[in-house]
């Protein structure tokens, strides 16, 4: 990197949402807006869900528009949903949601991708045509599979894998994870509710998410696909590339956003086109 020139990224998103075909309402949230791509998949029955998801995602409002954010303004932010979402409405205990997603950031004025998660909505990387899960499920079963005492195939037809150990309110106050990655050309980032993960394998969104050209593109095609095979819950999938130029890590957002198994605490169709260069340094 030349002295004085700020490394850029170049980003293309796109995202969609469905409340499936079994669901009355979609209790998933999302922002897909540089620099924040995250999904919350709310829970607690009736509109408590529905409030709880929408609540979080909105206390990250004042980080959109940034060129970056570091970490304490994410867990700034985290700490007010906590408090946003535990403070809906006396007696509905349950109500709760999770998050999952990516915050862009920079480390020594290079791109970094700031993974963060809470329960069991997914972030996913694929890079040179490998899918890896990068966040890990805060659930009952992901439990069992630590302790090896279910395998990962066992545990997606366990009777308990819609039960979470960790949540953004239903009396939770425990700490999200945090991963710090350093963007890559050719990153494409998944981010999505458990409605996609429950419907599709791995290998299935890896052929999806290599298939299609554009985020956009991938975004609708797995809620598709998730719904052909069941859409048994509300389905959310967030996409974002990362596109480098010149080896200085360019940024061309092209933003696209779209917005009968229940999400447990352990206790207890729209779209949007957008683009804009935006610099870290």
């Amino acid at each position: 990197m030349e002295k004085g020139k700020e490394p850029m990224i170049e980003l293309a998103w796109g995202a969609h949402t469905d409340r499936g075909r079994r669901r009355e309402l979609n209790e998933d949230s999302f922002v897909a807006e540089p620099p924040l791509f995250f999904v919350a998949d709310g829970m607690g029955g009736h509109t408590a869900g529905e409030r709880a998801s929408a609540t979080a995602i909105e206390a990250f409002s004042e980080l959109r528009g940034r060129s970056l954010v570091g970490l304490d303004d994410v867990e700034r932010a985290f700490a007010r949903a906590v408090r946003d979402v535990s403070g809906i409405g006396a007696g509905i205990d349950a109500a709760g949601t999770t998050i999952s997603g990516v915050a862009v950031t920079e480390q020594g004025g290079e791109a970094y991708w700031l993974v963060m998660n809470i329960g069991d909505s997914r972030t996913y990387r694929l890079a040179a045509g490998v899918l890896e899960q990068i966040s890990v499920d805060h659930s009952e079963v992901q439990e069992l599979v630590d302790k090896g005492e279910i395998s990962s195939a066992e545990a997606e037809r366990h009777p308990r894998r819609n039960v979470i150990t960790k949540a953004v309110g239903a009396g939770s106050y425990d700490e999200p994870d945090y991963w710090l990655i350093p963007v890559a050309q050719g990153d494409r980032i998944l981010v999505c509710s458990d409605g996609l993960s429950k419907e599709l394998d791995t290998a299935r969104l890896t052929q999806v998410l290599s298939e299609e050209e554009s985020a956009q593109a991938a975004a609708t095609r797995l809620v598709h696909e998730a719904l052909l095979h069941g859409g048994r819950d509300n389905i959310t999938v967030v996409v974002v590339d990362a596109i480098r130029d010149d080896g200085q890590g360019a940024l061309d957002d092209t933003q696209t956003h779209v917005l009968d198994e229940d999400t447990l605490p352990r206790d207890l169709s729209k779209e949007r086109t957008g683009d804009g260069p935006i610099q870290f340094g």
